[in-house]
């Protein structure tokens, strides 16, 4: 589903303008974006947790040339990891 998809949803089950809805949405993955940025984490009760994660230094391979190994820095991933209702709801699909 895409953010346009989802705000006409939100938008008929609320009554509010698409528009609104829309700026609303965007705005929230703005906040949850700049709160990972800092390293910091966002939980939403039963539906799940943004944070980040620390992804270790590793050895790749460059498929064009696999006998030249490649060196994977060390670097900052956003993870999620549902929550429990979430869970369950996909759990019983």
């Amino acid at each position: 589903m895409t953010k346009r998809e989802l705000a006409v949803k939100i938008s008929r089950d609320t009554g509010m303008i698409q528009q609104d809805v829309a700026a609303i949405i965007q705005k929230t993955l703005d906040y949850i974006t700049a709160e990972l940025a800092e390293g910091g984490r966002v939980e939403f009760r039963d539906f799940g947790i943004f944070d980040v994660c620390v992804r270790k230094q590793r050895i790749g391979r460059n498929p064009n040339q696999p006998e030249k190994p490649v060196v994977i820095p060390e670097h900052n991933v956003a993870r999620f990891r549902p929550g429990k209702l979430m869970k369950e709801a996909v759990s019983k699909r």
